[in-house]
């Protein structure tokens, strides 16, 4: 429909992960060539884990990985794994062209034939890989399984090279005392996070050139405002951007600007999605006045009548009135902080370098000890707590910019103590830039 209005040849956001509109950002680019090394030459036989939150691309770089990997390469790809660990068996021996007459149901008999597959093919000079896809659905038995293949090998090498594909969930399903044998076998592992800004509108204009457009129906404000909708999901972003496309064409709009993209997110996006922004600015404004109600409620006894007094004491006789100076609150645990000073905090952000205090205390208690030493020194913002924060902010899916903003703070809060060696990096949130992106 809106094709020959915009000189396309064919729907330029469409959600299929077509490889022809690949665009790989830095962090694709990294990713691919991290699972390539895994699975040919640097995986040794253990797992390599990619994660990534929905629409991030998982799945277009397992598509990318399959054409790309080696001639001497035989990939069994499992893209349903909410089955049984016998299902799971029977999964990969089709995958692999293994013939299972007469061994379907057992457990044994089919790690036998693939065992059997796996010794022919180091024979032959093969590599055999296990890609699982949304991995995060497997059972804790079936993963048990999985781990139970790298057990098939000879006296040198593993047989079987598994690649698992999944979101964030699986790096908390891995934290589990039970599984840690399996997460101890992970030798590489690598998380995919959106697009930055730039990144955005490079993505938009690729897909827009590879479906034959030559001038890109999109001004800045309207590729900002994408940006901001979507969160640099890709999957989020092509769904913006077709209603976007599909607005213009049907009210002759040549260019398109924010509000045709503000109308189309509001139309394709689910409510929860749409209110972040309005739940990142209402929050702040909560905790606010759930500290003035907390104030208010403290002084209200100072306020009570004098004469409620009378009805307690022993004798009418007239005490001098002593004024008690109010008590001074005791200073906030460093790895704690009040509705207030968090309040504060998000008004006064971005916090400025050399800044030191309750809530840079905070944030550096909040940081130990995955991304800083443990110390209960005093904290300064400095490099070393700047660099900490790029850090978490890479694992948290934002702008690694070391800018300390309310987007920040906010997955600074939601952040969970980390264990002290394997634990999950923070789950990535989709918010505001603490740049200011809108």
């Amino acid at each position: 429909m809106y094709l020959e209005h915009y000189g396309l040849i064919e729907p330029p956001f469409s959600i299929t992960p077509d490889p022809r509109f690949v665009f790989l950002s830095e962090r694709h680019r990294d990713a691919l060539a991290h699972l390539l090394f895994g699975i040919t030459q640097g995986g040794g036989g253990g797992f390599v884990q990619l994660t990534g939150e929905v629409g991030t691309g998982k799945t277009t770089l397992c598509r990318l990985l399959l054409e790309q990997v080696p001639e001497n390469t035989r990939v069994a790809l499992v893209l349903n794994p909410r089955v049984t660990p016998i299902e799971l068996l029977e999964s990969v021996c089709e995958e692999l062209h293994i013939d299972l007459d007469g061994r379907r149901g057992s457990t044994k008999a089919l790690v036998d034939a693939l065992n059997a597959y796996l010794l022919d093919a180091y024979a032959q000079g093969l590599r055999v890989v296990l890609v699982i896809d949304e991995a995060q659905n497997l059972s804790v038995e079936a993963l048990e399984q999985v781990r139970l293949l790298t057990n098939l090998e000879t006296p040198t090498q593993k047989l079987l090279q598994i690649v698992l594909l999944a979101q964030p969930e699986l790096r908390r399903m891995l934290a589990r005392e039970d599984l840690r044998q399996l997460a101890q076998r992970i030798t590489a592992r690598f998380h995919l996070t959106p697009l930055d800004g730039a990144e955005t509108g490079d993505y938009l204009r690729h897909r827009y050139r590879v479906a034959g457009g030559t001038r890109f129906a999109f001004d800045a404000s309207a590729v900002k405002r994408i940006h901001a909708h979507s969160g640099g999901v890709p999957r989020l972003i092509n769904v913006i951007a077709e209603r976007t496309l599909l607005a213009g064409f049907a009210h002759d709009v040549p260019l398109l600007d924010a509000r045709w993209v503000d109308r189309a997110a509001a139309e394709v996006l689910p409510a929860k999605t749409r209110g972040t922004r309005r739940w990142v600015i209402a929050l702040p404004v909560a905790a606010l006045l759930l500290a003035s109600m907390g104030v208010a409620a403290w002084w209200w006894p100072r306020g009570a009548p004098v004469e409620a007094n009378a009805v307690v004491a022993p004798a009418p006789v007239a005490k001098p009135v002593v004024v008690e100076p109010v008590a001074t609150p005791p200073a906030p645990e460093p790895s704690r902080l009040d509705a207030e000073a968090f309040a504060a905090a998000l008004r006064d952000a971005p916090l400025k370098a050399g800044a030191s205090g309750i809530v840079v205390d905070w944030i550096a208690r909040r940081l130990q000890p995955a991304y800083l030493p443990q110390t209960d020194a005093p904290a300064v913002f400095d490099a070393p707590l700047q660099d900490a924060v790029r850090r978490f902010q890479h694992d948290a899916g934002l702008a690694a910019d070391g800018v300390v903003g309310p987007a920040t703070l906010m997955a600074l809060a939601a952040h969970e103590d980390q264990a002290p060696q394997d634990a999950a990096p923070p789950r990535p949130v989709t918010l505001q830039s603490d740049t200011g992106a809108q």
